[in-house]
């Protein structure tokens, strides 16, 4: 089994093929279709995740892999100790409204806690990516690896939101963080801003599955935030279907007790 720095170098030019693919089929022009959950799919995720299943199972054969896809196609294997979770382009509507707020996700699970992920924007090619005890970085194209990690939390809080999810609920939580610089943002790039230091907040009160957040929720790990469960707990995965509950994600894991409860 490799080290954890060692999947991730395994790993990001299957990330970058990834995005390739997807934009490929972005510029070719493609058909939307509903799944029996009424959300869209198109060829571009479909054909992400087989290249990400397959690029899995030859750098870790023997790890159950769990992909958004696959798991809509009924192949649905029981969470265990030790797995994958793979949403190979989370925000599909802002891929087919034409924004360019979606990504690509990769995530180690162990023992419900996420240890490693990988997330690709492939509309510019940034790849952010982190594991336990390794810290996190942003590779732009054609440059190095930049270490990356949260910051103090601003003055005002700078509170990332998503275009098409500013419910009722959070728009309640807004107004007991009081004055805020509200920054809408699509997908996993939302745990992407807090890891790198560029905004501080991002509360989720809308169901998620575990794929849409397991990626983004390491990086945001490993560069120093934290993220927990209403009420305070820790955000576990490995739940009955992978279906999440809210969270409140923070990039100064010290101001987290400071902050209203979600």
């Amino acid at each position: 089994m490799m080290i954890r720095p060692d999947l991730i170098d395994a790993l990001a030019p299957v990330m970058r093929a990834a995005g390739r693919l997807i934009e490929e089929v972005r510029e070719a022009g493609f058909e939307t279709r509903g799944k029996s959950d009424a959300s869209p799919v198109t060829e571009a995720d479909e054909r992400a995740e087989l290249l990400i299943t397959a690029a899995l199972a030859a750098a870790d054969p023997d790890t159950p892999i769990v992909g958004e896809e696959a798991h809509a196609a009924g192949h649905r294997p029981p969470p265990c100790g030790r797995f994958w979770l793979i949403d190979p382009l989370d925000g599909t509507r802002d891929f087919i409204a034409g924004r360019a707020a979606y990504s690509v996700n990769i995530g180690l699970i162990e023992h419900g806690r996420p240890v490693l992920g990988l997330v690709l924007s492939p509309r510019d090619g940034v790849l952010w990516a982190g594991a336990e005890g390794h810290g996190a970085f942003r590779q732009d194209p054609g440059e190095d690896r930049v270490a990356i990690a949260t910051r103090l939390c601003a003055v005002p809080p700078v509170v990332v939101v998503s275009h098409s999810h500013l419910d009722d609920e959070t728009r309640d939580y807004l107004s007991r963080l009081g004055m805020v610089a509200l920054e809408p943002a699509g997908s996993s790039l939302k745990f992407c801003r807090l890891a790198e230091g560029s905004a501080d907040v991002y509360p989720r009160y809308g169901p998620t599955m575990e794929w849409d957040t397991a990626a983004g929720h390491a990086i945001l790990l490993a560069a120093g935030g934290t993220m927990h469960s209403p009420g305070g707990t820790d955000f576990a995965y490995g739940k009955p279907g992978y279906l999440n509950s809210g969270f409140l994600a923070v990039g100064d894991a010290g101001t987290f007790d400071r902050l209203p409860p979600l």
